[in-house]
């Protein structure tokens, strides 16, 4: 073995031999920089078609813009009013492609737009149409009916949800008690949730792992520019680094997009995020009133605002604010206020302040460079500018700039077919209808899925409630880590969070490429997003990992005191 490959075999998480064997073979096809949604998908389709791929990310899978979206499937409906037709059609498309592949984490949402008004907006929106640069206000009746009809015309293709609706003042107060009586009627459309994206990310990323075993993904990793034109990457946690020579580099960072190319020596500006910002509530009554629905409206400013139900929380959003740093990006307290107040206006029979927060975040939507006054009206649709190789950069860098979670696959086989065609290579699989993880063999109705649930159940000795726990989070992946949950010693549920297990975190520690307890807490769970770690989990948490991954005392308390810091200053949680 040379030294470039002995010291890729040092690399953790299971890859040190893959990584390895990649570094002998010195070249690579593609080096995919940036594991979000759109580096992650790419890298799903790419091995799927056979490619040797290396996916490097310097902080976790889906720790950064794509663990921060409104955790909405889409079509888009309010980029109809800016004219921007082929990505609602595409949206609309990738949102029940998504339905059909996911049905593990994405579900279908109905969705309630209160109106409050007949006509008024129409002048604004076809201004807005014909390019002017500030967003309509006060969309009538009128405007929303033609909106709602164009949307159910786009999501025809592959349609899986029903046409949207109409009702009346008098028939929405009855069935939303709460909801203010300045409106003057409502529709309901449906778009979709997905209830875990930081998990799915991971099932694209261990879905390309297992269709290609010359590949590689890596995270807590960082790269270099070496000599003559190859690239090095470094492990942020040991010694561990390896040296390669890839064809094309894809630069999938998102808001980091002009980093990463810095580091390539192709200093950009690419690159014009926008703020969103959210928040979580513990809120019964609300939970009430939305009987499982989102309702999409308007603020003052005429800001789109939502608010669903979350795994038992109520998520209202988002802000849409011009920031320029991704790495200290929070929702700051006006924003909270700005959020509340929306709500109380939107619902003024309920009570909403800032003892019911349980979690806030906010994330840079990674848009392409603007100059428009108005955040809302820049365009959510993506772009991929090449920088072809120079002398000292023998391979060109594509950038992946701007698109949105809904969006992923559709992006991903765009340019995978662009690389597929560089590399003289052709597509081997289509991944329109391609399930992904969990969605995999997924039961297509309460009763296969309560069979799914009781034949597992009597297969490993597992409780039905405990099958059904590993259901809600894994899908179909539950076979799997129920066997390493009945074969863990005295398992038993954490300490504040009864739905997960000390056998379920074992098999995350062991399997998952954990990387630092914030993985753990803030992505291969949903234990922070919904607001329930506490001192006592934590501790926990963390001395399991100790015991699977071998980290010592020192270690240990470090890694507590990170997720404390995190907590308190990006999300609003002091532990108690």
């Amino acid at each position: 073995m040379n030294a470039n490959a002995a010291g890729a075999a040092a690399f953790p998480g299971g890859m040190g031999e893959r990584m390895a064997a990649m570094a002998a073979r010195g070249t690579l096809d593609v080096l995919i920089v940036g594991a979000g949604v759109n580096g992650a998908g790419l890298f799903r389709d790419l091995t799927a078609q056979g490619l040797d791929c290396l996916l490097v990310e310097k902080n976790d899978y889906a720790a950064g813009t794509s663990a921060a979206p409104s955790r909405l499937i889409h079509g888009g409906l309010k980029y109809l009013e800016t004219g921007e037709f082929r990505l609602v059609a595409q949206s609309t498309l990738e949102r029940n492609l998504l339905l059909a592949n996911a049905p593990h984490y994405v579900k279908p949402l109905p969705t309630l737009i209160p109106i409050f008004s007949w006509t008024k907006g129409v002048g604004a929106a076809l201004r807005t149409l014909f390019g002017s640069k500030s967003a309509p206000r006060s969309r009538g009746a009128l405007l929303v009916k033609i909106g709602l009809m164009l949307y159910d015309f786009y999501g025809a293709r592959h349609r899986v949800m029903p046409r949207h609706s109409t009702a009346s003042r008098a028939a929405s107060l009855r069935d939303l008690p709460a909801l203010t009586p300045d409106i003057v009627a409502t529709g309901t459309y449906y778009d979709a949730t997905v209830t875990h994206p930081e998990r799915l990310i991971f099932e694209l990323v261990r879905d390309g792992l297992a269709d290609s075993p010359r590949s590689v993904a890596l995270n807590h990793v960082r790269l270099e520019r070496a000599e003559d034109g190859a690239l090095t990457v470094k492990s942020l946690a040991g010694e561990a680094a390896a040296t390669v020579r890839p064809k094309i580099v894809v630069n999938a960072a998102g808001p980091w997009i002009d980093e990463v190319n810095a580091i390539l020596g192709e200093p950009s500006r690419m690159i014009g995020g926008t703020k969103g910002s959210h928040i979580l509530l513990d809120h019964p009554d609300l939970l009430k009133e939305l009987k499982g629905r989102m309702i999409y409206f308007e603020a003052d400013d005429g800001r789109i605002c939502l608010v669903f139900e979350y795994l038992g929380r109520a998520l209202a959003g988002s802000t849409d604010i011009k920031a320029a740093d991704p790495d200290t990006v929070r929702c700051e307290p006006d924003e909270v206020e700005y959020l509340l107040e929306s709500l109380r206006r939107l619902l003024p029979k309920l009570r909403f302040s800032r003892d019911q927060i349980v979690y806030v975040y906010s994330g840079i939507r990674p848009l392409p460079a603007s100059d428009a006054k108005d955040p809302g009206l820049i365009t959510r649709d993506h772009a991929t500018p090449i920088l072809e190789p120079t002398a000292s950069r023998p391979y060109p860098v594509y950038s992946l700039v701007g698109g949105k979670w809904t969006t992923f696959r559709g992006y991903a086989e765009e340019v995978a077919d662009m690389l597929l065609k560089r590399l003289s290579a052709s597509r081997r699989v289509s991944t329109r209808d391609l399930a992904i993880g969990g969605g995999r063999d997924y039961p297509k109705t309460e009763a296969a899925r309560q069979a799914w649930i009781s034949g597992l159940a009597q297969e490993t000795g597992l409780a039905e409630k405990r099958i059904a726990d590993l259901f809600a989070h894994y899908g179909t992946t539950a076979r799997i880590v129920a066997a390493h949950v009945a074969a863990f010693p005295a398992d038993a549920p954490l300490p504040d969070a009864a739905d997960y297990s000390t056998g379920e975190m074992d098999y995350l520690l062991r399997h998952e490429q954990v990387g630092s307890l914030a993985d753990l807490a803030f992505r291969r769970t949903t234990l922070a997003v919904t607001g329930r770690l506490t001192a006592r989990l934590v501790e926990a948490l963390a001395l399991q990992a100790s015991e699977a991954l071998g980290w010592d005392a020192a270690r240990r308390a470090d890694e507590i005191a990170a997720v404390r810091a995190r907590l308190k200053t990006y999300h609003g949680v002091e532990l108690t």
